[in-house]
């Protein structure tokens, strides 16, 4: 599947999954009559047009087309960490199959429209529930992705940034934080077939195209 988007500052962001690649590079030489390839920059022959590819998290080291195409071809193991304020979700993802997962959701109280002292009062409890959860979800992430640490090429995270650093802030889970890829899924709240989403979109390799 090709999903697009404009990107910041100019031109779009293109995601292609492993499959569609090798297509959509034949297809990127025939619209442009050839292309001159800079490790993982391709320049169109005939109008200059670029795109640039971002191998999916686990591969970042590969620093070629030929070794890219290769590395998504045996896609590496990855963690999955997926969290919002109600929920939460963490998964291995073995190749294209989750192998271990927990999904899990958290009562929390929403915002209250009183004023002064009661509204301090439910400030103070959404804190100290955000923190719980916290505390729980990293209990979680330590159950299902922590004994598997060594194997894993990448945690990839995704949902709600603040919730995901305060559950990696846990000084249990260092080793996977030391993980964690800079993308950041965009995700629903964390559910079974949003987790089994998740590691499909994980694997897509991004394409930055100018213009």
């Amino acid at each position: 599947m090709v999903t697009a988007k404009p990107a910041a500052g100019g031109g779009r962001w293109v995601e292609i999954s492993p499959e569609r690649l090798r297509g959509w590079l034949d297809g990127f030489y025939g619209r442009h009559q050839g292309a001159d390839e800079s490790g993982l920059v391709l320049t169109g022959t005939n109008n200059g047009d670029r795109a640039t590819l971002f191998p999916p998290p686990g591969l970042d080291g590969v620093a070629d087309i030929d070794a890219l195409l290769t590395g998504v071809a045996t896609p590496p193991r990855i963690g999955l960490l997926l969290a919002r304020k109600g929920a939460m979700a963490a998964g291995i993802v073995d190749g294209t199959a989750i192998t271990a997962s927990k999904v899990e959701r958290f009562h929390v109280h929403g915002r209250t429209a009183a004023g002064g002292w009661s509204q301090q009062r439910y400030a103070r409890r959404r804190d100290n529930q955000a923190d719980q959860v916290a505390g729980k979800a990293a209990d979680i992430a330590e159950r299902i992705l922590l004994p598997e640490v060594a194997t894993l090429a990448a945690l990839v995270c995704g949902g709600d940034r603040g919730t995901v650093d305060a559950i990696l802030e846990d000084r249990r889970l260092a080793p996977l934080a030391a993980l964690r890829h800079e993308r950041l899924l965009e995700v629903a709240e964390p559910r079974l077939v949003v987790l089994e989403e998740a590691a499909v979109a994980a694997r897509k390799v991004r394409i930055h195209l100018v213009p």
